[in-house]
């Protein structure tokens, strides 16, 4: 197969979809690798890198399209990109369709199979390419909060540690899933007053067994979480529903009532994002103030660290790209929860979730069609 990996082009986007370690495993086993030129030279891995592991450098993303069988990127693809992928191709990256009807019905219009990481599952329930970003998010989410926080970005001017004699900002994390459980420990090591939020009475008791000395685990009701908002500095949403957009646990009403200069970081922004107000913001801008709250809902936050997020994520895809390389269609059948990463496929989405939340038509995938 010939594998093709743009240059990412969302705003401040510098992670690639391939390493040069990857592509030396990807050519080992027989396939070819084509890469946009300086696609990875914003994570410091260039052209004469991917040359050694066995890729083509091709001068236009336009000839990445054209050339390959299975485009791997990062993020979703930008609206130039859908158009051009053909009926014929393979798109393995995130998609988080949801929050995006535009890219949704161009995907379709494709006629593309179109793989999100972001479904892919493992036997054991998880989301094991969502996974390592949301390590990444978690743990950034705590270090933009306690910047934002500061005077000079529009907080209240807060220290999240303290110091002896004053205390500590009052951190909300929302979600104990794998984002907010790794803000959470950022959050212990910066030593803030935090409440973290679940609803998944197994998760509750893992938390509390690991870190309920140290916090305190609330079951999540509105009520609950409206009395803790009230009261907090820095606010975390860390929710997630597989595919579906995010649900809405902060409203415009309670914003009003939150302090001035507090913060809400949303981690879930990719798909729709948990606060009424959230909109979708760049790392050029990452800010917006609504009723003296600031707001940071930086759409693609991995990659303001794209060295660690590359590598990270690359440790989670290259065994599925590897699989989808010696025949998708064998690996799709084989693989039930690579499956479930199809969203789209022959001009429809197949993923169920995100039918519903964009009022457009589900057709489950069917491996043997």
């Amino acid at each position: 197969m010939k594998i093709g990996v743009p240059k990412e082009i969302k705003t401040k986007e510098f992670r690639v979809g391939l390493t040069p370690s990857s592509v030396a495993e990807i050519t080992a086993r027989g396939h070819q690798v084509v890469v946009e030129t300086n696609a990875g030279a914003g994570v410091g891995l260039y052209d004469e890198d991917y040359i050694n592991a066995g890729a083509e450098i091709l001068q236009k993303a336009e000839d990445v399209f054209n050339a390959a069988e299975m485009i791997v990127k990062v993020k979703e693809p930008q609206l130039n990109e859908c158009a051009m992928l053909r009926p014929d191709q393979t798109l393995f990256t995130y998609l988080h369709l949801a929050a995006d009807k535009p890219q949704a019905e161009a995907l379709c219009q494709s006629g593309c199979l179109a793989i999100a990481y972001e479904t892919v599952t493992s036997p054991l329930g998880s989301l094991p390419l969502l996974q390592p970003m949301s390590e990444v998010a978690g743990r950034m989410s705590v270090q933009v909060g306690a910047n934002t926080l500061m005077k000079h970005a529009g907080g209240e001017g807060l220290l999240v540690s303290g110091v002896p004699g004053v205390a500590p900002a009052k951190v909300v994390i929302l979600g104990g899933g794998v984002a907010g459980e790794n803000a959470l420990q950022m959050a212990i090591g910066m030593r803030a007053d935090i409440t973290i939020f679940e609803r998944n009475l197994t998760r509750i008791a893992d938390l509390d067994r690991h870190y309920g000395d140290r916090v305190r685990i609330a079951y999540s009701t509105s009520h609950a979480v409206h009395e803790a908002v009230l009261q907090a500095d820095l606010v975390i949403g860390a929710v997630l529903i597989p595919g579906a957009a995010a649900p809405k646990l902060i409203t415009k009403e309670m914003l009003g009532e939150m302090k001035d200069g507090s913060v809400l970081v949303d981690i879930s922004i990719d798909q729709g994002g948990c606060f009424e107000t959230s909109k979708s913001t760049t790392h050029d801008e990452p800010t917006y103030i609504i009723d003296g709250v600031v707001h940071y809902c930086v759409a693609n936050m991995p990659g303001g660290v794209p060295k660690t997020s590359t590598f990270a994520l690359n440790n989670a895809t290259l065994p599925f790209v590897l699989k989808l390389a010696d025949g998708v269609e064998a690996a799709l059948a084989s693989d039930p929860h690579l499956a479930n990463g199809v969203n789209v496929w022959k001009g429809a989405i197949t993923h169920e979730a995100v039918a519903r939340d964009l009022n457009m038509v589900f057709n489950a995938y069917n491996k043997a069609a």
